[in-house]
């Protein structure tokens, strides 16, 4: 088994091509050899179930793995109860949606901080999930695997330590490592081998080699701010702003890891996706 890479949503290139449904998807995946597809829910839960039982099946027939990310306004830090509890559901929704495409993986942003402490909003966001998982069990959809992403502004929960215990939360939890926002958000700290090393051992060390093989992750360079962190989403056309997928790639070749990385470049996402399965494949050759 290998990793699979495939992209965050469609490119600008998915519809100047003619393709305009979700069952198109993988046909157009395949032009470009990508095996795996994050759907995006990011600003709510919109697809029916019969487009998401069409979208499965046409995935599973042109061997793409689908997963999805929930909507980008789940708070599991927030002090008022309410945000907490409506985060809840959103996360049900995102199962439920997820579960009808055959997907297993649902990623899920922690939100900010406010005027908490860094502690005490880790402790709200460390219930929250935990609120989560009993109400997927309720619901039967206990097989959908919540993956906390890593975040790229400095005033949102999400540093690598921090996802790292709320991966604690459930043994099955899967973390979602964004490397250009941990990038941003050390203000391009993300550059040597050895920092991508780091953060591989970091995750074996906390959550074990089991979910360190199959870890899910987020790929794209983003520029940022001494200020804030992350700014904005780039391509790989950019020089400036990193990080660079070279060294990540001979390391998860070396460590014969199998995770899934999703490109989430503005507006080349499957191009870009498509550039890191060739270096990819370039480094198991030479290992």
């Amino acid at each position: 088994m290998q990793a699979l890479f495939g992209p965050a949503g469609n490119s600008e290139s998915f519809h100047e091509k003619g393709y305009k449904n979700n069952v198109d998807i993988p046909v157009y995946l395949k032009e470009f050899g990508l095996t795996a597809y994050e759907y995006q829910c990011g600003r709510g839960v919109k697809i029916s179930e019969k487009s998401a039982q069409l979208l499965g099946k046409a995935a599973l027939d042109g061997g793409v793995s689908l997963s999805l990310h929930a909507p980008y306004y789940i708070s599991l830090s927030s002090v008022e109860e309410e945000k907490r509890d409506n985060s809840i559901n959103y996360v049900l929704q995102s199962a439920v949606a997820a579960n009808a495409m055959g997907a297993k993986r649902i990623i899920v942003h922690s939100g900010s901080c406010g005027k908490l402490t860094r502690s005490d909003a880790l402790a709200l966001a460390k219930d929250t999930l935990a609120r989560c998982v009993t109400a997927l069990k309720e619901k039967g959809l206990e097989d959908i695997i919540i993956c906390p992403e890593t975040m790229g502004k400095i005033n949102q929960l999400g540093n690598l330590e921090e996802v790292m215990e709320l991966c604690k939360v459930d043994e099955r939890f899967v973390p979602c490592i964004d490397f250009g926002h941990l990038n941003a958000r050390t203000f391009g700290g993300v550059k040597t081998k050895q920092d991508f090393e780091d953060i591989l051992l970091t995750i074996e060390n906390q959550l074990g080699s089991d979910r360190l093989k199959i870890f899910h992750s987020h790929f794209s360079k983003i520029e940022y701010t001494t200020k804030g962190g992350e700014k904005k989403h780039l391509t790989f056309e950019d020089t400036v702003f990193g990080p660079n997928f070279d060294d990540l790639a001979e390391l998860v070749a070396k460590k014969s890891l199998t995770p899934t990385f999703i490109c989430e470049s503005a507006g080349t996402q499957a191009e870009d996706a498509a550039t890191m399965m060739k270096i990819y494949q370039n480094a198991l050759h030479s290992n």
